[in-house]
Parts: structure tokens; sequence; C-alpha cells
């Protein structure tokens, strides 16, 4: 997509975003609350008219109406959408309809959807008897009837329990084993971080940052974090030396709590190293890296979004 743009009124809910998800690849889309995440995922399923730029899937644009581009997109809203009185497997089939798909060939795509996402043994169950895990696997199977070569994903593991996040991660990654491209906006940093292998960070409807997540974790002076808890509080002057040790970026007091922030977690060992031997025990320690909670709150701040 390129220089895509999308006004409500007065306000631009996207501003000139630009990314590309690539052939077996898959895009974390995240942002904060009302970021233009949701509109640009609308432009892109065809669901939304752009007011400028473009929008291709192999080279076909995608637009309002029928298109070859749009067949190609499998879409799972976070709104779940499914009809609770059919069956699992009879939901796929009225989805799959919608498809053009028919006979043999609808039959062994909702055989293997249900597969994929583990519900074979509940296909003759209602949805209303599902749990919301189960009910978005279903979702998640719905969308992949057609076969597509895109896959987006809307917050999918809302208000599941787990163990459901779990099946659906798995589900996703049996996905990208077989090349599939997936586009996944959440909330939730840590799933972002085990499934996407390139992010787009989207504020105020413009692209703050489009890259792997290797190349993000760069653009924080701390890639590392160590905690420890002395035996005493740390005294002014320690802190001044520890500063000015080598890979240390940063130092924070909390009485007996420093948390160091290094350059790389190997400045770990020293540290400590130089710690013991200023005289001050050590009661406990802990090492972490940069998060991709951390790099995003650094983009997009950490005042509340409504």
């Amino acid at each position: 997509m390129e220089q895509i743009s999308k006004s409500y009124g007065a306000r631009k809910a996207v501003d000139g975003v630009s990314f590309k998800v690539q052939r077996g690849q898959t895009v974390g889309l995240i942002g904060p609350n009302g970021a233009g995440k949701s509109t640009t995922v609308g432009m892109i399923c065809g669901l939304l008219r752009a007011d400028g730029g473009r929008i291709t899937l192999d080279g076909d644009v995608i637009g309002q109406g029928a298109s070859a581009a749009k067949r190609k997109i499998g879409f799972v809203p976070q709104d779940l959408a499914l009809y609770d009185d059919l069956s699992a497997l009879e939901n796929l089939k009225l989805f799959g309809a919608l498809y053009g798909l028919s006979g043999a060939q609808l039959k062994e795509r909702c055989t293997q959807a249900l597969a994929l996402v583990n519900l074979t043994d509940r296909a003759a169950d209602a949805p209303a008897s599902f749990s919301g895990g189960m009910k978005r696997r279903l979702n998640i199977a719905a969308a992949l009837l057609h076969d597509p070569q895109l896959l987006i994903l809307d917050e999918p593991t809302v208000g599941v329990d787990p163990q459901s996040r779990n099946a659906i991660f798995d589900t996703l990654e049996a996905l990208q084993a077989q090349g599939r491209s997936l586009i996944y906006t959440s909330h939730y940093m840590e799933e972002v971080e085990r499934l996407a292998d390139h992010i787009v960070i989207i504020d105020h409807g413009k692209v703050l940052a489009d890259e792997t997540p290797a190349a993000l974790y760069q653009r924080l002076p701390a890639q590392a974090a160590l905690q420890v808890e002395l035996a005493g509080e740390a005294p002014a002057a320690l802190l001044s030396a520890l500063q000015a040790l080598d890979g240390v970026t940063g130092v924070e007091r909390t009485e007996a709590t420093l948390n160091i922030g290094l350059a790389a977690s190997e400045h770990a060992a020293p540290v400590l190293a130089w710690l013991n031997g200023q005289g001050h025990a050590l009661l406990h320690f802990s090492t972490a890296r940069t998060s991709l909670e951390n790099i995003f709150l650094n983009l997009t701040g950490r005042s509340l979004r409504d």
C-alpha cells in the first residue's frame, strides 16, 4: 500500500500510510487506540474507500466491489462473525458457498479448516455451545476456506483464556509454515513479538516505524536491563560511578533497588562483578532485554488514549 489516506470530516484517520507485506511474511500492525489501525485494515480489505493512495496485491488494485485481489484476502474481524444457531460445519459451508465453493471441494476445504483449528470433533455442534476461544478459532477457519494468500487478523485473541490463545498461536504458526502472508493487529505486545517478523507502528494516522524486530530493538539506547537489589541503600557516589561504567546507559534508584540500562546483555556480568568489588552485598538480581512494549511507549508516548 502506498500513501493511503482516509478522513472522517475534519479528522484525518489515516495520513499517508505506506508499507509492504512480502509473500510468507507476518507483519505486526500496532498502535494506540485511535491510531488508524482499524481504518487501515478496512481499506486493505476493500471495506472502506481510501481518499487517496493505492493498495495492490500481486499487482491487482484492491478497491470497492468485487475484484481478483480481494478474493486472495481472508479477514478475521475482531467482532465474531458466526451464526450461533448453525453447527460449526454449517457455518463453514455457508461462508464457503459465499466464495463460490461447492460439492467435493467445499467439503474438503471445511474438513481441512476444522482440522487446522482443532475443531473436527465439534463440527456438528453450534457455536452457541462453544467457549470464546473456540469461537475465535472457528472464525479463523471461516476466513481460510477460499485458500487466501493474505490473512488479516484484527485482535484475534480478545477475551480468550491462555490455553485458547496458545491454540490460536499454534494455528497461525502452522499457516506461517505454509508460506501464507499475515497481517496481525493486537494490543498484546508479547503476541506480536512471538509471531511477527516485521512490525509496523502507527499513531495519529502516520507510520512511526516499519522495521524488523531486531532493527526496532536498536532504536533504544538500552538493549538490556539489569535489576539489582542491594543489602543497603545505594549512595549517590555509587550511582555516579556506576553510570560511568562501560556499557551502562542509565541508572535509576528506588531505595535499595537499582534499575540499570545496558547497551547489550553481555555487560551484565561485568557490572555485577564491579558492584561486588565495591563491597555491596547483592540480595537479588535479574536481567531482561528491551521489550517491544518499551519501544512502543517510547515512540507513541505514555499518555492514556480514549
